[in-house]
């Protein structure tokens, strides 16, 4: 018999703690084979030497500190996660490997430790009371464990990687800002630092939320955003995503070594930013190599992007440098004060921003693009060149003029106009 009750928990935890100091001397033996367990069912840890090590090392000293608990009897509470435990945290954190990993570690240690140790107490405690309670003296001594150390070391994983990320991000910032400015910096040492390859082609962008979302979601809408059109326009690699504020980033889809043979698919990319993010807005470059392309590239983007935002609400959801109105728009932008008058003395009353008069101004950039052919115009347009005919002769008549008379400032003003939006119009009622 086992005697009373008290008499039970004192044979109990002798008998816990014998298990775990006769398990504590093969040490070793029992670390290793835990390691491997581990090491083979969490796969985001293969292939990394030193995070491997580091396993090994917080897996002996956290079993090493249970059994020390057990057999010195000491509070769970006074237990703290054992230096290697802490390590192996921090560098899960810097290599970017989910807590999920860490904590699952965690879970296959406890069950495995408990395991072996409930089949140790079988094997040497005849009386099966003192067995029972033994067992249960050893859950709740791992439970209460690996509660404890998990939460230490989940907490120090975020910690490390809030800094590590705010220092990751400050250094790629920093080397982001001195190579567009031109800056002296070694090519494989800026590269190591973006985490992206720039001896290649790049195609630059400037992604936004128009209507100014600030969540958090946000940022992470717009970088997957980033990472669809890197797919429809066939990125060799992940974009390089660099936020600029909570709804606002600059992008670059790395294209290869080889030149670009075909066409942006703007259509395509038009219906993904529709379907995938509502009220998001890309600007887009043109595609060029190397270093001096990956800023060329950025630069053209921000080009049309001045030109979606001075259109404001009329933007379409793309808008590519690449396109021969957002090149001249970009430059008409730079002088506002100069296009306005130009668009007022070219246009007159046409000019005025109403629906009417942009129909009429649509159609007759259309014309004046399709060399003056009203049925080349109407094929564009997806009208009836009759309908061409009355538009474009209506336009000459709201102008004042005929549409041949200083036709390139016409055509520059027009131009403005279909780009520039109500930036550059005249309120209703201006003559």
């Amino acid at each position: 018999m086992s005697g009373s009750p008290a008499e039970l928990q004192v044979r109990a935890a002798a008998r816990a703690a014998e298990t775990t100091r006769r398990m504590g001397a093969g040490l070793t033996d029992t670390a290793t084979a835990l390691h491997a367990e581990i090491a083979d069912a969490v796969p985001e840890l293969r292939g990394d030497e030193v995070i491997l090590e580091l396993l090994r090392a917080s897996v002996e000293s956290n079993v090493e500190t249970f059994f020390h608990m057990l057999q010195h009897g000491i509070a769970t509470e006074e237990i703290g996660a054992p230096p290697a435990a802490i390590e192996y945290a921090r560098r899960l954190a810097q290599r970017g490997i989910s807590s999920n990993a860490l904590l699952r570690a965690y879970r296959i240690g406890q069950n495995q430790i408990l395991d072996l140790a409930i089949a140790e107490v079988a094997r040497h405690e005849p009386d099966r009371e003192v067995a029972l309670a033994a067992t249960q003296i050893l859950q709740r001594s791992g439970f209460a464990y690996v509660d404890l150390v998990a939460e230490q070391v989940v907490a120090e994983y975020e910690s490390e990687l809030e800094r590590w990320l705010a220092n990751r991000n400050t250094v790629r910032a920093s080397t982001l800002a001195t190579l567009l400015a031109g800056g002296d910096l070694e090519l494989g040492a800026a590269e190591n630092a973006l985490g992206y390859r720039l001896r290649q082609h790049h195609l630059g962008l400037i992604v936004w939320d128009a209507a100014g979302d600030d969540a958090a979601c946000g940022l992470r809408r717009l970088e997957s955003l980033v990472a669809a059109v890197g797919e429809q326009v066939g990125a060799v690699g992940q974009p390089f995503f660099m936020p600029q504020d909570s709804s606002h980033a600059w992008a670059w889809i790395p294209l290869g070594r080889a030149p670009r043979t075909n066409p942006l698919n703007l259509q395509a990319i038009i219906e993904l930013v529709t379907a995938t993010a509502d009220g998001a807005r890309i600007a887009i470059g043109g595609p060029h190599p190397a270093l001096a392309g990956f800023r060329t590239s950025h630069k053209e983007a921000v080009r049309a992007r001045t030109v979606a935002t001075m259109a404001n609400e009329r933007a379409a959801a793309v808008t590519v440098y690449d396109d021969p109105g957002v090149q001249v728009a970009s430059i008409l932008a730079h002088d506002l004060d100069g296009t306005r008058q130009l668009v007022a003395t070219s246009l007159g009353r046409l000019a005025v921003d109403d629906e009417p008069h942009q129909r009429l101004r649509e159609t007759l950039l259309a014309f004046l693009g399709a060399k003056s052919s009203y049925l080349a115009t109407a094929e564009v347009l997806h009208v009836h060149k009759n309908t061409v005919k009355y538009r474009v002769d209506k336009a000459a008549e709201v102008r004042g003029r005929a549409v041949d008379e200083d036709r390139l400032n016409l055509e520059l003003a027009l131009t403005a106009c279909r780009w520039l939006g109500a930036s550059v119009l005249l309120s209703r009622g201006t003559t």
